[in-house]
């Protein structure tokens, strides 16, 4: 692996743990045994290490978040979508947990989260329409922003809600996957009964995980 590689990954694993405004350049450069001066050949500061740590998150987020063209059984839709915020969440744990202050310090990179976003949301809305011609749920075109809206809203904000409600929250898996049951809470009313079958099924194997 290339040393800027593993800069990148040591950075999001410490950042993970310990919190990205706890972490300095040294940390990251002690921590995959290389000097302060070589970490900064190839990055000039922190700040940079960030903006390439969210290059990477908003590659695979687009990608997880794409609608799917092929036809699939809907349970595996659902199930594929649940994962992939999941996984999302616990990954780049660090970015959704300091959202604000990381995109307050840099313009760029909030206008870059933005850009991001705003094509996250458009992907969600047709992935939306997907599951209503699935039979999975009912919603007018104009039902579905607002769903989209509340449903992102839930996936960017859990994480810093659970600190702001706690002064010691230490995220966890449970505390993900209770976000995630949140978010099939709020799409559980405008499901139909195919659709709610479903939600209860991927609702269950959710809550199994820490039973």
């Amino acid at each position: 692996m290339k040393t800027r590689d593993k800069i990148v990954l040591a950075a999001l694993e410490l950042f993970n743990e310990h919190g990205e405004r706890n972490i300095t350049t040294n940390h990251i450069a002690a921590h995959i045994d290389i000097s302060p001066g070589n970490l900064y050949y190839h990055f000039r500061n922190k700040q940079e290490i960030v903006r390439e740590i969210f290059t990477l998150y908003s590659n695979e987020l687009l990608e997880r978040f794409t609608p799917i063209l092929e036809q699939q059984e809907s349970l595996v839709l659902l199930k594929r979508y649940l994962n992939s915020i999941f996984t999302l969440m616990w990954k780049y744990r660090f970015f959704y947990a300091n959202l604000p202050e990381i995109l307050q310090r840099d313009e760029e990179l909030h206008q870059d989260y933005i850009v991001v976003q705003e094509k996250l949301q458009a992907n969600l809305v047709s992935i939306m329409a997907d599951f209503v011609s699935l039979g999975l749920l009912q919603l007018s075109p104009s039902e579905m922003k607002s769903q989209v809206r509340t449903l992102h809203l839930i996936a960017t904000s859990w994480l810093g809600y659970q600190s702001a409600m706690s002064p010691k929250t230490l995220i966890t898996e449970e505390i993900i996957h209770q976000g995630m049951l949140q978010m099939i809470a709020v799409v559980k009313p405008r499901a139909t009964e195919t659709g709610l079958e479903q939600l209860q099924l991927l609702e269950e194997g959710v809550k199994a995980m820490h039973a």
